[in-house]
């Protein structure tokens, strides 16, 4: 076992361009009325979504590509209230677009992502991500966050439209596995001996095992089943579940299991894996 501050490294740079294909294969056949239908982020039809996603890809590129630095938040403006402001008038810009120019933007926007990630070292020190903690962390991690970003939208989109799920543990696996890498910084104020862990369990596709060990430094995580007959605390949940409850979309709290410490658990089941005005 070998914990660390991150865990293992992912990498998700093949699904980039399956993943949008996925969102392309979903996007063609849509209606007017598909897509004006509401998604779960208030506010958003399936067209101010995909413009949300379309946003992401070109600040992306302007900002890590082509170092183009324009937008900054006001003074005393916390960072998430930031994105969610400049995410709010993009999209509210973009309602001018027609789902064809959205299209054909978001196809070329894919390509050139995924050639800027492929340059990139992933095991280089990059900028923090932020529901991960403060410090700097590995661009392995933020390259994929930033898939997790995609993929959730894309489920969101799908679900608006009644279209089938993206669940194949291909894509979800990743996006589980990275969301996980959230439970250190989560833990940060749980306060216990060196050695005492913490199970997190996610069944069905894509899921597996994770543990997060109390090290001199802090927590830490592996993907391995925890060592100890007795954790601190146990939680597991099915895979959909996961995904929905870190990223605040409604889940069912029924399909959560959580045995141990109860703040613990409280504090592990809070765990939030984007970008919110609480976390950033």
């Amino acid at each position: 076992m070998s914990f660390t501050r991150w865990g293992p490294p992912i990498d998700v740079l093949p699904l980039f361009a399956r993943e949008e294909q996925a969102l392309m294969d979903v996007l063609t056949g849509l209606d007017g009325q598909q897509w004006a239908a509401p998604t779960v982020c208030a506010g958003w039809t399936v067209h101010d979504l995909a413009a949300h996603i379309l946003g992401d890809k070109l600040g992306r590129l302007s900002r890590d590509r082509d170092d183009y630095r324009t937008t900054a938040p006001r003074e005393g403006e916390r960072f998430g209230d930031f994105i969610d402001r400049i995410n709010d008038e993009w999209v509210v810009a973009c309602r001018r677009l027609s789902p064809e120019v959205l299209f054909a933007m978001l196809v070329d926007s894919t390509s050139q992502i995924a050639e800027m990630f492929g340059r990139a070292d992933l095991d280089a020190v990059g900028d923090p991500v932020s529901w991960a903690g403060d410090e700097r962390a590995p661009v392995w991690l933020d390259v994929a966050r930033e898939y997790t970003e995609f993929w959730v939208h894309q489920q969101q989109i799908r679900e608006a439209v009644g279209a089938r799920m993206l669940d194949e543990s291909e894509f979800r696996g990743p996006v589980i596995d990275t969301f996980m890498r959230a439970l250190p910084h989560t833990l940060r104020d749980i306060e216990t001996r060196t050695g005492r862990q913490v199970a997190y369990t996610v069944t069905g596709q894509g899921g597996g095992k994770w543990t997060a060990q109390r090290t001199a430094d802090g927590w830490a995580i592996d993907r391995v089943a925890p060592t100890s007959r007795a954790p601190l605390a146990s939680v597991t949940t099915d895979a959909d579940t996961f995904w929905r409850l870190c990223t605040r979309n409604p889940a069912d709290r029924d399909r959560v299991t959580a045995k141990g410490d109860e703040n613990v658990c409280a504090a592990v089941l809070g765990m939030t894996s984007i970008i919110t005005s609480s976390n950033g």
